[in-house]
């Protein structure tokens, strides 16, 4: 195991810079997802890490050692790719074993090694085979335990599950991780899907357009979104994200001509301006009581185990998840609610998220009467 330390890497393709200073920490054994939309630098980042990419300005290091100057074959990272980089005339043993027999391991000592490790990804009956005879998640398997023979301090996985199907990367999830379990490495997983993300990551780095986001614990990071970026990127459907305005006096905030109840609290705090408010689908309440804010059904999506109903809303699109049997048919009109606990607050100019958790305000300061938002 080793810990990965980055401090100020950039990249520059000509006058390009495609990375903007990165500044991560990767914890000894941490399984680290690296999620981003695609041309975020998040593939860069990792070749960068496994020297298949130069570093521009600033340190990688592995280990405590500072890597920027070594070739990959002596940073004792391994890397799994999205499309195998399989040998195909050779099998499913040679392609396994290759890398031992480049460095000179004596063969009985590498067909130990190489039974032994096929032995960890399921694959002892079908070293003879050749790649073409093989399933995609066995040909991704063959990938993975070339990585493994080697004995890495860190692995390295660039999208490896976006060719396979989706029943199969659930499988191939799954046996990612118990091998990172099994094998206590430094695991770096790039990917842009958040359903990997969030299932495989004990940390997640989210990255835009070459910088951090926001890094922490999938559920953190999910609950808590540092910017309108995040809380839109991971969630499927994304967060509802509308422009309000706050009305301390009141204390209610108005989107568009509707005015929603917040807490005198909350109110104050924020205070009077203009916010992005948000909220997860699956946090909306969906009634037909006229006592929510009205909202104009679009259409329903069936997912089997609930509904998400999209609708328009004080004119902003909103998606609500239902799990229960409410009758929602597309051009009727429903009440969505929203809990104050469930609201987040976002700058307008920054996108960041608004701290809104520093102490209560003393209770002399919120005395009085509060007008009843129309």
């Amino acid at each position: 195991m080793a810990q990965i330390d980055i401090r100020q890497a950039r990249k520059s393709y000509g006058k390009t810079e495609t990375l903007h200073g990165i500044d991560l920490v990767f914890p000894s054994g941490d399984f680290v997802v690296i999620l981003g939309p695609s041309g975020c630098g998040k593939s860069t980042l990792l070749r960068m890490i496994a020297g298949l990419e130069d570093i521009t300005s600033g340190d990688i290091a592995i280990g405590g050692k500072v890597v920027n100057r070594l070739e990959p074959r002596e940073r004792g990272c391994a890397m799994v790719f999205q499309n195998y980089a399989l040998y195909p005339h050779m099998t499913v043993a040679g392609n396994i074993g290759y890398a031992l027999k480049v460095a000179g391991v004596p063969k009985a000592e590498r067909l130990r090694r190489i039974e032994e490790t096929a032995k960890i990804v399921g694959l002892s009956d079908y070293l003879e085979r050749k790649p073409a005879a093989l399933s995609g998640g066995q040909r991704q398997r063959v990938a993975m335990a070339r990585a493994i023979i080697r004995e890495p301090q860190v692995f390295l996985f660039d999208e490896p599950l976006s060719n396979l199907d989706a029943k199969l990367r659930v499988v191939m999830r799954a046996e990612i991780r118990r091998l990172h379990q099994r094998l206590s490495a430094t695991s770096i997983f790039v990917t842009h899907d958040q359903v990997e993300a969030m299932t495989l990551a004990d940390r997640l780095v989210v990255m835009n357009k070459g910088r951090v986001e926001q890094v922490g614990q999938p559920l953190e990071v999910y609950h808590r979104p540092a910017s309108t970026f995040v809380a839109s990127f991971l969630g499927s459907p994304a967060m509802n994200l509308f422009e309000a305005s706050i009305h301390p006096d009141t204390a209610s905030m108005s989107i568009g001509s509707q005015s929603v109840p917040l807490s005198r609290e909350l109110a104050f705090r924020l205070g009077r301006r203009e916010v992005i408010a948000g909220i997860r689908p699956e946090h909306c309440v969906v009634s037909k009581d006229s006592a929510g804010l009205p909202a104009l059904v679009d259409f329903v999506e069936e997912l089997g185990s609930g509904r998400v109903v999209h609708a328009q809303a004080g004119g902003n699109a909103f998606a609500t998840v239902i799990d229960k049997p409410v009758s929602v048919r597309p051009g009727e009109w429903i009440d969505i609610h929203m809990p104050i606990t469930d609201l987040h607050f976002f700058d307008p100019a920054s996108g960041q998220r608004i701290a809104i958790d520093e102490p209560a305000p003393q209770a002399d300061v919120l005395r009085g009467p509060v007008a009843t938002p129309a």
